[in-house]
C-alpha cells in the first residue's frame, strides 16, 4: 500500500467521525452550545447531533414561527447526549436504539418517550467484492471488525445465531469505524459490521459488498429519550408534544424530498452527495414515526439481554421502567412498515 493510500484512509470517514454516532455504545462527549430558535416563555434544551435534528426541521421549515425557544447543544454520539439528560442538562435528544439500553444499564435518569421505524438494510456486515465469502455461516473461523456495543454488535450476534454460529465462532476485532475502515481497506479483517452512512460509504468508497443485512434481525428503531424532569413540568410537557409533531411532519418531508434532504444532509456532514443519497433512499427517509409500545419494549429487551449476556453492560434489568408512552396517541404501532423508494432502494 502507498503512502499516498496510508494517508487517504483515515481522511476517507473523517466527516462521519462527526457524524450519526448515536448507535455508537461508547464515545466521548463533545458538546457544545448551538442555536436558539423560537420566541416564548418555554425553552426547550435539545441535544442533537451533527446532520440531526436541527437540521431537518430546519430544512423542513418547521423552525418557522416557533411559539417556544429551542437551545441545542451538539453530542458527538448518543452515549454523551443521554448522558446530558441523565444530568438535566438537555431536555431531549435522538438517538439509535442502542445508546438506551446501556444509559438504562447504568441506571440513568432518561425515559423514551417516542420512536421512528425505518429498514435495516444500512445495518449490514459488509465483504470485499472478491472475498470468497458468501454467507454469514461463512464467517466461522474468520476476522470481523465491529465497534463495541454499537448497533451493528448486536446485528453481528443476532445474524451470527441465525445462522447457527455465536459470537465465539468468529474472531472479533473490536475497532472503531476509522479503524475499522483502515483494517479492511488493508485485508486485516475479513469483514466489517457496520451501519448507515458508514454502509453507504463503504459500498462507494471501499470495494465492499453486502453479506448480510439487518433486515429481520434488528428492529430499525430510533428513539427519543427525555428527561424524567422536563416531562413532570406541565408547559414544558407540552412543549415536548408539539416538538414530537414538528419531527414527525419533519420525517415526512425527507421521505417527499429525498434529494434536497440529501444536499443539506451532505453539507452538514461532509458526506459525499451521492453517498448522503444512498444512504437516504437505504434507511434515513425509509422512516415512520410510530409508538413506543409492548413490541417495541420487548425488542429493546432482547438488545439489553444480550449485551448483557456478552458482559457489555454490568447488570439486567427491565427496559419498560425506562419508557413513558404518553405521548403515543394515534400513532401506529412499532411494527408499522417503514416506508420505501422502490425497487434497489
Amino acid at each position: 500500500m502507498s503512502a499516498r493510500t496510508a494517508i487517504a484512509l483515515p481522511a476517507l470517514l473523517l466527516p462521519l467521525v462527526l457524524l450519526l454516532t448515536g448507535c455508537s455504545g461508547s464515545s466521548s462527549a463533545n458538546s457544545g452550545g448551538g442555536n436558539t430558535d423560537g420566541k416564548g416563555s418555554v425553552t426547550l434544551n435539545v441535544g442533537d447531533q451533527k446532520g440531526g435534528s436541527e437540521a431537518v426541521l430546519r430544512a423542513a421549515g418547521e423552525l418557522d414561527d416557533l411559539p417556544y425557544k429551542i437551545r441545542w447543544s451538539t453530542f458527538t454520539s448518543g452515549p454523551p447526549l443521554l448522558e446530558a439528560v441523565n444530568a438535566k442538562a438537555v431536555d431531549i435528544g435522538a438517538v439509535g436504539n442502542t445508546p438506551p439500553v446501556f444509559a438504562a444499564a447504568a441506571k440513568s435518569r432518561i425515559k423514551v418517550i417516542a420512536a421512528t421505524h425505518g429498514t435495516s438494510y444500512g445495518e449490514a456486515i459488509v465483504v470485499k467484492k472478491g472475498s470468497e465469502l458468501r454467507t454469514v455461516a461463512d464467517l466461522r473461523g474468520k476476522s470481523v471488525a465491529v465497534a463495541q456495543g454499537s448497533s451493528a454488535h448486536y446485528q453481528l450476534t443476532a445474524s451470527l445465531a441465525k445462522a447457527g454460529l455465536s459470537i465465539d465462532d468468529v474472531k472479533v476485532s473490536l475497532l472503531q469505524p476509522a479503524d475499522a475502515l483502515a483494517a479492511f481497506t488493508r485485508g486485516k479483517v475479513d469483514a466489517w459490521a457496520i451501519w448507515d452512512p458508514y454502509t453507504s460509504q463503504a459500498l462507494r468508497q471501499a470495494d465492499a459488498r453486502v453479506l448480510t443485512t439487518g433486515q429481520g434481525v434488528v428492529n430499525g428503531l430510533g428513539f427519543q429519550v427525555a428527561a424524567p424532569a422536563a416531562l413532570d413540568d406541565g408547559e414544558k410537557s407540552k412543549v415536548i408534544a408539539d416538538y414530537l409533531r414538528r419531527l414527525h411532519r419533519a420525517q415526512d418531508w425527507v421521505f417527499k424530498h429525498p434529494e434536497e434532504w440529501a444536499k443539506v444532509w451532505a453539507k452538514e456532514t461532509g458526506l459525499p452527495y451521492e453517498t448522503a443519497l444512498d444512504s437516504v433512499h437505504r434507511s434515513h427517509g425509509t422512516r415512520v414515526t410510530v409508538a413506543v409500545d409492548e413490541a417495541a419494549v420487548a425488542s429493546e429487551q432482547k438488545i439489553a439481554d444480550t449485551f448483557a449476556e456478552l458482559g457489555l453492560t454490568p447488570r439486567r434489568f427491565s427496559f419498560r421502567d425506562f419508557v413513558d408512552t404518553r405521548f403515543n396517541a394515534g400513532l401506529p404501532p412499532s411494527t408499522a412498515a417503514p416506508r420505501s423508494y422502490g425497487k434497489g432502494h
